[in-house]
């Protein structure tokens, strides 16, 4: 009930009075002034005027499901969330759920992660109320070997939320990493569980800073914010509905009809580490050449310094700018 109650009250243009909310529902009026007076305490501003009723005055920057899913614009991604104050890892909870059978779409997201991570077991910062720290569960009929595609969606997905939102222009670092001023502003980690030709599920975990303020030491010059970079705080929720309606339209494109060249197009356009000196790092050593294009199946093309061509795969190795973090 407390989710229709507030979908109610965002959706009123006056006051609403207990009796009507009490009708609506079927419930006692004492009853929705319980529920009242919790959403007050999770930093709802209701102003309750005798004889007029309640008026929802503002809502809290917090990413509970009644949240994200009010004026959600998707069919089904983000159409359930799991909320959580404080956990693990949100792909952790996410690959529980999906375990356990949970549907395609379903968003797991927390105000804090204490063991967030990201590419090649790197751990990754989430502190509490600043970001965008979510998982989503996918269940698409495709081949193993297109998973990686998945991560190209994203990506775009996320730079098409920032500007769509913030009017901020992110690009992307291959595979997975959103950039603003050449720092970094967002990660992306695919996860999946597969057999031979199936797959079961996979995981797509998005970290992102909307508004930190200050980094660890050992950060601080390779990341940034949306908050530093646009210099004002931003609604988190719009930018994480943002980004599963991107997200969405070109998944569900690719799913229905194996066509990913729109995509392409604009994430080769989007991709900056293209044209760039890189240093490919793979478990046998290392190598530098110049990246060139990304391949039909999300593959790095990279030109080794003696004139061989190669393709580089994103869950292999780390992609280093020769002049800097990109």
């Amino acid at each position: 009930m407390k989710s229709k109650i507030i979908q109610l009250l965002k959706s009123a243009d006056d006051y609403i009075s207990g009796e009507e909310m009490s009708k609506i529902f079927g419930v006692s009026r004492t009853a929705i002034w319980k529920v009242i007076t919790h959403l007050k305490g999770q930093g709802y501003i209701i102003e309750s005027v005798t004889n007029k009723g309640y008026y929802l005055k503002s809502s809290p920057d917090l990413l509970t499901e009644e949240e994200i899913i009010y004026d959600l614009k998707t069919r089904y991604i983000g159409k359930k969330v799991y909320h959580y104050d404080k956990i693990d890892s949100t792909n952790k909870e996410a690959k529980k759920l999906a375990s356990k059978g949970e549907k395609e779409g379903i968003v797991v997201v927390a105000e804090e992660q204490l063991l967030g991570k990201g590419r090649l077991g790197r751990t990754w910062s989430s502190p509490t109320g600043v970001g965008i720290w979510m998982s989503i569960i996918l269940r698409p009929e495709i081949s193993p070997i297109d998973a990686s595609k998945v991560t190209l969606i994203a990506g775009l997905a996320v730079c098409r939320g920032i500007e769509s939102v913030t009017g901020l222009k992110s690009q992307i670092k291959w595979p997975n990493d959103i950039i603003i001023n050449n720092k970094k502003v967002c990660g992306i980690l695919t996860e999946m569980s597969a057999e031979i030709e199936k797959i079961n599920y996979i995981i797509l975990g998005i970290g992102m800073n909307v508004n930190t303020y200050s980094f660890p030491e050992d950060i601080m010059n390779k990341a940034t914010s949306l908050k530093i970079e646009g210099k004002k705080n931003y609604d988190r929720k719009d930018i994480l509905q943002q980004i599963l309606v991107e997200f969405e339209k070109n998944y569900d494109d690719f799913i229905k009809n194996n066509n990913m060249d729109k995509v392409l197009r604009e994430y080769k356009r989007n991709c900056l580490t293209l044209g760039k000196d890189v240093k490919i790092i793979e478990r046998a050593g290392e190598f530098t050449g110049k990246a060139l294009d990304v391949s039909k199946e999300g593959e790095l093309i990279v030109q080794k310094e003696n004139g061989e061509m190669v393709t580089v795969l994103s869950g292999e190795v780390s992609v280093r700018g020769m002049y800097g973090y990109i």
